[in-house]
């Protein structure tokens, strides 16, 4: 059993189309409190009576360079206290610094990326940190053991060339199953972006595709995933593209399940 921090991350300075995902942590915040549910997970865990569990409100990121370092750094701290990390992002930029942080402490991580994309370019417009390369980042660093990513439905040419040199294993819409079961030994990392999840149920994002997971398809991966999860983030709502609040509580209910892994794991 372990102590879990939800944190938020504030951070889109890197959005590749659409700034608005710093919003996020408090429309997610909300939504979790939001009277029309409850904070029961679906494995009976009430997080609203669990003492492992707190959160340390959001970070202050400064501009420019210096926030890949004060995000990576305040990740780490937490981890240092014995916490496990659920980060809320933000854009997907925000997995860089965080998985840093996980990979420093965790020896022979797999990283699980829940995504429609698979942010794998070198650059995208001349921008090296943008939310569509933090994992190239990450692989080239030599950051995790594995690359497993589930839901891609963009994978274009220069992204499938950096997916076979990096070894990704990549399950895209076309080789999707409702059975899957992705499996892996040793601690596990976690990276939700909500584009993963189709329009229908998630229209609140920078950059929705069509083709994809339903709220239930993305929630039975979370469940039926092995390994250890020791930390995971949540990025991409843009609640400036969620005027009925629908995506804010598929955010919420996907955090709720991270949580429960979280906490059992």
């Amino acid at each position: 059993m372990a102590d879990v921090t939800l944190v938020g991350v504030p951070w889109d300075e890197h959005s590749s189309h659409l700034r608005g995902p710093a919003l996020a942590p408090a429309a997610i915040r909300a939504a979790l409190h939001f009277s029309s549910s409850n904070p029961s997970t679906e494995s009976g865990l009430d997080l609203g009576d669990e003492p492992r569990l707190d959160d340390a409100g959001d970070l202050e990121i400064p501009s420019g360079p210096a926030a890949v370092a004060a995000i990576e750094d305040a990740v780490g701290r937490l981890l240092d206290q014995g916490r496990r990390v659920l980060a809320l992002g933000g854009d997907h930029a925000v997995a860089y610094p965080a998985v840093r942080a996980h990979a420093q402490r965790h020896d022979g991580l797999t990283l699980v990326q829940l995504d429609a994309h698979p942010d794998l370019y070198d650059e995208f417009e001349g921008d090296r940190l943008s939310n569509a390369c933090p994992f190239a980042r990450i692989m080239e660093e030599g950051r995790v053991r594995r690359l497993v990513q589930v839901g891609i439905r963009t994978m274009n040419a220069p992204q499938r060339a950096q997916a076979d040199r990096f070894g990704v294993e990549v399950v895209d819409m076309t080789s999707w199953r409702p059975d899957l079961a992705v499996t892996a030994e040793g601690p596990v990392y976690v990276s939700l972006d909500l584009d993963v999840l189709d329009p229908a149920f998630a229209p609140g994002v920078s950059h929705p595709e069509p083709g994809g997971l339903s709220t239930r398809d993305v929630i039975g991966t979370l469940q039926r995933l092995s390994g250890r999860v020791v930390g995971a983030d949540l990025v991409e709502l843009n609640p400036t593209r969620d005027p009925t609040g629908v995506t804010a509580m598929a955010a919420a209910k996907l955090a709720k399940e991270l949580l429960a892994r979280l906490l059992s794991d």
